[in-house]
């Protein structure tokens, strides 16, 4: 392949990178943080990237940062939402599924709960009488 024509394997349509430096922006969840001048090859479309030397661990270890703060929020949440109705650990464990220690390992962060859990709680959060159904 030659160095001044890449296309985008991530389009897989014949899209043409577009070498340069950009700005990118990471999102997770309502967070996100930008990248300052990434140099590499840039895809038009679909703003995938094939870093230049040294751009992917820059560009990794924002992530990382990012992925721990929103972990930590995303913890802090649950745990909130728990209280407030009014289940101990244990029992949001048992009731969400998961196991009884399940809640522990969430709000520590230990493990990420499943999708699903998370958008459940975010429901209930707003609708708690919604939780008798759910018993």
């Amino acid at each position: 392949m030659s160095e001044d024509k890449r296309y985008c394997l991530q389009c897989d349509d014949g899209t043409l990178l577009e070498h340069g430096s950009i700005d990118k922006t990471i999102m997770i969840d309502a967070l996100s943080v930008v990248v300052p001048q990434v140099s590499g090859w840039h895809c038009p479309a679909c703003h995938d990237c094939e870093f230049d030397d040294g751009e992917g661990k820059r560009y990794s270890a924002a992530l990382s940062v990012l992925r721990k703060q929103a972990d930590a929020e995303r913890a802090a949440s649950m745990r909130a939402i728990r209280k407030k109705l009014g289940l101990r650990q244990a029992d949001a464990g048992k009731l969400f599924g998961g196991g009884v220690s399940a809640f522990s390992d969430y709000e520590r962060g230990k493990t990420q709960p499943h999708k699903s859990t998370v958008l459940l709680l975010k429901l209930l959060d707003k609708h708690p009488e919604l939780l008798a159904e759910i018993r």
